[in-house]
């Protein structure tokens, strides 16, 4: 996939067309978003980063040019709102529920798969201080 795909994204990022944001090739984009997570708090760096080479690592194999530009747009706009310098926080935003009603439901379950993943890592201290006390 990622040797003409590489190709592809190449070319609609060197022409205008009718895509929002100009996409990178699959590896440089897969660097540069690890790279990007490197000023992220360790939790959510981690988690972040086995999130990213769990989804790229699944779409290797994918063929259908439409859907890995739709992948490819999507992880470009995730790096776009990544913070760029330290003084930026990344806080997230809401998904749109037009994007919602889209997902199918392995897409769904994903997603709340991932929301309780991102519940456990991101406790507040206190809750987590007080459930260590509790054990023995």
């Amino acid at each position: 996939m990622f040797g003409t795909l590489a190709r592809c994204a190449e070319s609609l990022s060197a022409t205008p067309h009718n895509v929002s944001v100009a996409l990178l090739p699959p590896v440089p984009l897969y660097r540069h978003i690890l790279r990007a997570h490197r000023r992220l708090p360790d939790e959510m760096r981690s988690l972040g980063d086995a999130y990213v080479k769990s989804e790229f690592r699944r779409h290797q194999e994918v063929t259908n040019p439409g859907y890995i530009l739709g992948f490819l747009a999507q992880w470009k706009r995730y790096l776009d709102d990544l913070p760029g310098n330290e003084d930026r926080m990344f806080k997230g935003k809401k998904l749109d529920p037009t994007v919602f009603e889209k997902m199918s439901k392995e897409q769904l379950a994903q997603l709340y798969e991932l929301m309780h993943a991102t519940k456990n890592v991101w406790k507040p201290d206190a809750e987590s201080d007080s459930a260590a006390g509790d054990k023995p």
